[in-house]
């Protein structure tokens, strides 16, 4: 059966080709029945290039939930949010009725929990580490998370010099695996894609692409849910609102 995805590249400004590079590696790993679509957020309008700030989460948060309603009324069968602090993750499952919504940190980490005892977080900058250390306790992962470790770069920082970027993520990433006991690797942000392979080549540990493993497990869950009926459950969390009271204060056609 075929299965529908779209990529929410999760802010509405672009200085480069990311989109280009991302469908690239969606469409390389991709099954063959699988179309996928990447999408960012109302390009063209002012906004924040990254999501570094929670203000700058703040602003990209409603078009983001509104591509979500979209892509769940027109059949997709799962929305990726492509931003590994996962802005939004909760509510775009509230609100989305039959579509599968994932986040690249969860999914990241309940796939590198299978391939080993403990994983290390490589993330951009030390500003990261609060919010992404509350997810990895949210999704009760806390004792299995050996380290965060830091290379000191912006998101936008990572595809300027990719033999630098490299060799900075191998230097945290080693330490991590020979201090820290990490025996799993997870890239912590959606613009270190293209770096794995030679790292987890030198390291000897699994190294999770944080556009990869969201990407096939919502590959996976849709395969679940078009052959058993799984999805994400509508009672209690990710209770939808109810439609009289929305129609009744106009909030879909406000705000969605």
């Amino acid at each position: 059966m075929k299965k529908k995805i779209r990529w929410i590249i999760a802010h509405p400004l672009r200085e480069d080709d990311s989109d280009k590079e991302l469908m690239k590696i969606l469409n390389d790993c991709k099954q063959k029945d699988t179309e996928v679509e990447v999408i960012s957020l109302e390009e063209g309008k002012k906004g924040p290039h990254h999501l570094e700030y929670h203000f700058y989460e703040d602003i990209v948060l409603p078009p983001m939930l509104e591509n979500i309603k979209e892509a769940d009324e027109e059949g997709y069968d799962a929305s990726v949010i492509g931003c590994f602090y996962e802005l939004g993750l909760e509510t775009s499952r509230e609100i989305s009725e039959d579509m599968i919504v994932i986040g690249p940190a969860e999914s990241s980490m309940n796939i590198a929990t299978t391939y080993g005892h403990k994983f290390s977080i490589i993330v951009g900058r030390k500003k990261w580490i609060p919010q992404m250390k509350n997810n990895v306790i949210k999704y009760g992962y806390k004792d299995r998370l050996a380290s965060f470790r830091s290379v000191g770069l912006g998101v936008l920082d990572f595809h300027e010099d990719e033999e630098k970027t490299r060799k900075m993520i191998t230097e945290e990433a080693k330490k991590a695996v020979e201090e820290d006991n990490a025996e799993v690797i997870i890239l912590g942000c959606t613009r270190q894609f293209g770096f794995y392979k030679k790292l987890q080549k030198e390291l000897g540990v699994p190294v999770i692409d944080t556009v990869i493993a969201p990407f096939k497990y919502a590959e996976f869950l849709t395969e679940l849910n078009n052959r058993f009926e799984w999805k994400q459950s509508k009672v209690g969390g990710y209770e939808t609102p109810p439609k009289e009271e929305m129609g009744k204060w106009d909030l879909e056609e406000q705000y969605l």
